[in-house]
């Protein structure tokens, strides 16, 4: 395994850190507005849902899953910045992303028993999922090859 960075950055790295970065602000910012229950955001995500519901919902995640979530969206934007600077610890944030996905994620689909149904369609879940695995297995590859430093 290398252990330090040498060379010109890959542009497919400065590809990958960007769209990270920009799926992380997205992920952040739905986190802050949610927790903030801003009504205008909320209408605008999901238009024909009950907002009472769904942050009654929300607002009743047990701490495992809500610390899930936190750690899953941070996580992921703080990975993403960290693969940008070409930092090793990049796969650390990512990791600690995942862990968090599966937390929140599997409290959702496995354990929730009173999911609304605008929450209820797995799609999301899962395409954030194949993101973060995506994420953490390219930031591990990109350290054993030797471009993180």
């Amino acid at each position: 395994m290398a252990t330090t960075a040498q060379g010109r950055t890959p542009v497919h790295l400065w590809i990958v850190g960007i769209l990270s970065l920009l799926w992380g602000c997205m992920g952040a910012y739905d986190y802050v507005m949610t927790r903030m229950h801003n009504l205008a955001y909320f209408k605008s995500m999901m238009p024909n849902a009950d907002p009472t519901t769904v942050y009654a919902f929300l607002d009743g995640m047990p701490i495992y899953a809500s610390i899930g979530w936190g750690l899953g969206v941070w996580g992921g934007l703080l990975g993403a910045v960290l693969l940008l600077v070409r930092s090793r610890y990049a796969v650390w944030a990512y990791a600690a992303s995942f862990v968090g996905m599966l937390l929140s994620f599997g409290w959702q689909l496995f354990v929730a028993t009173n999911v609304p149904a605008a929450m209820s369609n797995p799609v999301v879940p899962a395409v954030v999922t194949v993101i973060g695995i995506f994420t953490l297995w390219y930031s591990w590859s990109m350290e054993n090859k030797g471009v993180l430093r």
